[in-house]
């Protein structure tokens, strides 16, 4: 069943489409993928699903409600959050405080008071394996942890789905190993649907269960990891050569 449905979505920016009559679905519990060489138009998708952007056009659906002209903080109550490549945080709170503030703004009808709050936060910084860190203050961790700490800050809301924006790019391949390992737990515990923008192959051929390919805006194509990879169109406009699901 989809929980969240894009429909003929476009978004104009002057001249430039950098979204043009995107039709997507992810369906629940599932973890898509969305690759595709830069400029096409990724992170602008993922914006547009989080109402960080409005579309130009189109309609965006997410568990049979129309969400297209919704401002951040209602798609968020609602139950969509997202996890962005750069690590926003506040510099002068603690890892706790500052995942408890997902707790406290996350999915509507919680009513979490601060102690509640404190207490989601604690057992979202031990799932991330973050719990001695908890007291630390943010400019303490290193961007591989502060990219853990956005995660816990967003599973602490509770939302049913989670959008993530190249949160595995300059990582190493032992973070990378735990990334992967981490974002398959979110799913399978929390029965979360997950769509990822990612450029980490390795990553997407290993955690992936379907893949949508933008070029220019538009879908190149789309289907199972790897299928995609060995689309003509897909080698052409982006891989440059065939990969080998590992």
């Amino acid at each position: 069943m989809a929980l969240l449905e894009l429909d003929q979505v476009h978004k104009h920016f002057g001249g430039l489409a950098a979204v043009n009559g995107v039709n997507v679905r992810a369906d629940d519990g599932e973890i898509l993928a969305i690759v595709g060489p830069n400029g096409a138009g990724k992170s602008t998708l993922l914006k547009l699903i989080v109402g960080l952007e409005t579309p130009t056009r189109g309609a965006i659906r997410f568990a049979g409600q129309e969400i297209t002209q919704a401002p951040p903080h209602r798609v968020r109550q609602m139950g969509i959050a997202m996890v962005q490549q750069t690590p926003r945080h506040f510099a002068s709170m603690t890892a706790l405080e500052n995942v408890a503030l997902g707790a406290l703004f996350g999915r509507a009808g919680a009513h979490r008071q601060e102690e509640q709050a404190l207490e989601l936060a604690g057992e979202a910084l031990s799932f991330v394996g973050l719990a001695d860190r908890r007291h630390d203050l943010v400019g303490h961790l290193n961007l591989h942890e502060q990219r853990f700490l956005e995660l816990a800050r967003a599973i602490a809301g509770g939302p049913r789905l989670l959008a993530l924006d190249e949160v595995m790019a300059g990582l190493n391949d032992t973070e990378l190993e735990a990334s992967i390992a981490i974002i398959r737990a979110i799913r399978d515990q929390f029965n979360m649907t997950i769509i990822w923008v990612e450029h980490v192959m390795k990553a997407v051929m290993s955690l992936a269960e379907r893949v949508v390919v933008l070029d220019f805006g538009t879908i190149l194509t789309e289907g199972l990891p790897a299928e995609v990879m060995r689309h003509p169109a897909v080698v052409k406009a982006y891989l440059g050569q065939e990969m080998n699901h590992a």
